[in-house]
């Protein structure tokens, strides 16, 4: 049987992986605008549009399992100077700030969605798109990333009085 922590952490591999997919997508379509433009056949007029809009989904697509695996961004060579206790304070910090900014985003992108929705807003590029399908993976994402810092959270509050071992750039 699948436990709801299983699914949920194949739900976020599957997302690093559409990201992956996604990423060489995108590679193999700027190669062939290259190509095709450099032998004067006219290259592939949306794919800057592609481009972009690939950019922004590999991210959000990706952001939450990385955070899962402690793969993020991070700068801890502070947490390692200081005593462990102000590191393992300083990590609850982290994960509160994390977690009312994802929220924040939650809250904004379904709003600023529901609005585009509602307008039926459009984004006129090469491609015409409706704007609110651009918009929606974004408190998708943010929703997922909120869900993770609670976990690192309630992690946090089971393990040793000091900084986390895991998703450090140095030791």
């Amino acid at each position: 049987m699948l436990t709801l922590s299983r699914w949920y952490g194949h739900l976020l591999d599957g997302m690093v992986t559409a990201a992956g997919l996604l990423l060489l997508f995108m590679t193999v379509m700027i190669g062939a605008d290259v190509f095709l433009r450099n032998i004067g056949a006219g290259g592939i007029p949306p794919s800057n549009e592609l481009s972009e809009d690939s950019l922004y989904l590999i991210t959000l697509l990706a952001a939450p399992g990385l955070l899962r695996q402690g793969q993020h961004i991070r700068i801890d060579i502070l947490l390692r100077a200081l005593p462990k206790r102000i590191g393992w304070l300083l990590e609850w910090v982290g994960d509160i700030v994390g977690l009312i900014c994802c929220l924040f985003f939650v809250w904004y992108g379904v709003g600023v969605a529901a609005a585009s929705f509602i307008d039926g807003s459009v984004s006129i590029k090469t491609l015409v798109l409706p704007e609110w399908w651009l918009l929606a993976p974004m408190p998708a994402a943010f929703a997922l990333l909120a869900v993770e810092f609670g976990f690192r959270m309630h992690r946090l509050a089971l393990a040793e009085r000091r900084p986390r071992e895991d998703a450090v750039s140095a030791s």
